[in-house]
């Protein structure tokens, strides 16, 4: 079995399939460059249902981390390559901000609300979802504030243009821009909808902590949760994908499916002629140029 799926990157798309992933950048010559690497075949108990999801994660992550960095230093925004001590501190602070973001900062304001308004206070799942809207409206503000960056735009761009791809990759099409274009810039795989799901199912599991429990007590659990949370959302994205005809399944899903109305842009001829040699140079590696990936 073989996934397929990617994430935009500076002037680029990574992509990944199977074991191997591939950066497109094009550079400040309008030339394409790639970087292609194989990954560690995982171990089978690592491949169980959820635990799998977390690995994932921590596997997009790192391949995530290297895929920036390096179109970073092709299309020459950043000349200089930032040292290991650097890259840690910066990535322990970006988690910082994140948990600060949308953990803490979700769960004081509605302990402040809690005292304000008793009903909040009076049941677990009340309190939680509370939580869970201010959470969502973090987030969404987020999105809409990054969005009015010009580079973040692009990369928005180019967000949609990996989207493309994989689309036109899937309905079996040569993989050429002229095709390309067609499809949908939406995908129900898409990591924007992943994090939608974890927003939403955080509501339900954290409503099982109890609501007697101190403030620190609810906010440490609320990280332990986590990996938990990350698990069961990578489980529904990966079954939704598989049954977007249910009209069940895929009203669940919708709003993933509207937050990437947000994270995705049109792409120009250029930005998708990327994206398509990313797909092409990433299944040649993986051995499956001329076959449909089993999309998970």
């Amino acid at each position: 079995m073989s996934d397929i799926g990617g994430q935009a990157v500076i002037e680029g798309v990574m992509m990944r399939s199977g074991n191997a992933w591939t950066v497109a950048v094009r550079n400040s010559d309008k030339e394409i460059v790639l970087k292609k690497e194989h990954a560690k075949e995982l171990p089978k108990f690592l491949k169980l249902p959820i635990l799998r999801g977390v690995i994932a994660l921590v596997q997009a992550l790192s391949i995530g981390i290297r895929a920036l960095l390096f179109s970073a230093e092709a299309s020459g925004l950043d000349e200089e390559k930032p040292s290991s001590l650097s890259l840690a501190l910066t990535v322990l602070f970006s988690f910082a901000v994140g948990i600060g973001l949308f953990l803490f900062l979700p769960l004081y304001t509605t302990k402040l609300m809690g005292a304000l308004l008793a009903s909040i206070n009076e049941s677990s799942l009340v309190f939680n979802l509370v939580d869970g809207i201010i959470r969502v409206l973090i987030f969404l503000l987020y999105v809409v504030l990054i969005s009015t960056n010009k580079d973040i735009r692009r990369v928005f761009q180019y967000h949609g243009a990996e989207h493309k791809a994989v689309h036109a990759f899937e309905a079996g099409v040569d993989l050429t821009p002229q095709n390309i274009e067609k499809f949908s810039t939406v995908h129900p795989r898409c990591g924007t909808s992943f994090l939608i799901m974890v927003m939403l199912l955080s509501i339900l599991v954290f409503s099982l902590i109890p609501k007697e429990w101190p403030f620190i007590y609810k906010f440490l659990s609320r990280i332990a949760l986590m990996p938990l949370i990350a698990g069961l959302s990578y489980e529904f994205i990966k079954f939704s994908s598989k049954k977007m005809n249910n009209t069940f399944v895929r009203m669940l899903a919708m709003p993933g499916l509207w937050l990437q109305k947000l994270t995705t842009g049109i792409p120009s001829h250029d930005q998708i002629e990327v994206a398509a040699r990313a797909l092409k140079e990433v299944l040649e590696m993986d051995g499956k140029r001329e076959s449909k990936a089993d999309v998970t």
